[in-house]
């Protein structure tokens, strides 16, 4: 069975994972009869929200047992996952993803991206293997792959789209329901909900993301699409 690194980065959209957008994937994943493979790393948050009133919270959670929440509780922490584990590797959207998984939230093009997350990302296209990157996401990509013309899309947000520019990336203006496919690195991504403006919305990129991961792996032809 094709098996699909899944990153989360917390639960909920202000401070980890989007939630809608993790479980879309993982509900196209499973769908196509592909294995998800969840992961976070074990860090603390960089702040927790309050999302009835986004205000900060004076509290430490941590983000893989956070993410656990998503998962169900079958999770990895990021730092044991190998490249070779995988067929491909997905990253749903959130906040947590510009806070945890790096710091565009914070220092925009100039950025950091947690090492173990960089370290899977750099293994996994050394290998020829696709990623793919949903809403806020694809700025880690961005930073990761600096300068090196890379097309990718956050949909039309003019800021976001103009730090990928920053950061050496061809940037592709969306629609919520069209994906970004740069096949000569592997590297497929979705507005999703930069975008959305209800779940259905989400949806229709996010399985067409799914769609075009597993299709670059090479393997999905294995996959159950009804």
């Amino acid at each position: 069975m094709i098996k699909v690194g899944v990153v989360l980065s917390g639960c909920g959209v202000f401070d980890g994972t989007e939630i809608h957008e993790s479980v879309l994937t993982l509900l196209a994943l499973s769908k196509r009869g592909a294995e998800a493979v969840c992961m976070a790393p074990d860090i603390d948050q960089a702040h927790v929200i309050n999302h009835v009133t986004q205000q900060e919270m004076k509290e430490k959670r941590n983000v893989l047992v956070e993410s656990a929440r998503i998962a169900r509780g079958q999770i990895r922490d990021i730092r044991d996952v190998k490249a070779q584990d995988l067929d491909a590797l997905i990253f749903p959207g959130g906040y947590g993803a510009a806070k945890n998984l790096s710091t565009f939230a914070f220092d925009g093009v100039q950025c950091k991206v947690n090492a173990d997350v960089e370290k899977l990302v750099r293994e996994m296209h050394k290998q020829g293997k696709p990623t793919g990157f949903i809403c806020i996401a694809p700025a880690i990509a961005a930073k990761i792959f600096e300068h090196m013309g890379i097309q990718l899309t956050i949909g039309n947000d003019p800021g976001t789209a103009e730090a990928i520019r920053r950061l050496g990336q061809k940037h592709c203006g969306c629609t919520v329901k069209e994906i970004a496919v740069d096949e000569k690195n592997k590297i497929v991504s979705t507005p999703a909900y930069m975008l959305a403006g209800n779940i259905a919305e989400a949806a229709a990129g996010i399985e067409k993301c799914v769609d075009e991961v597993l299709k670059l792996s090479g393997r999905h032809a294995a996959c159950n699409r009804n």
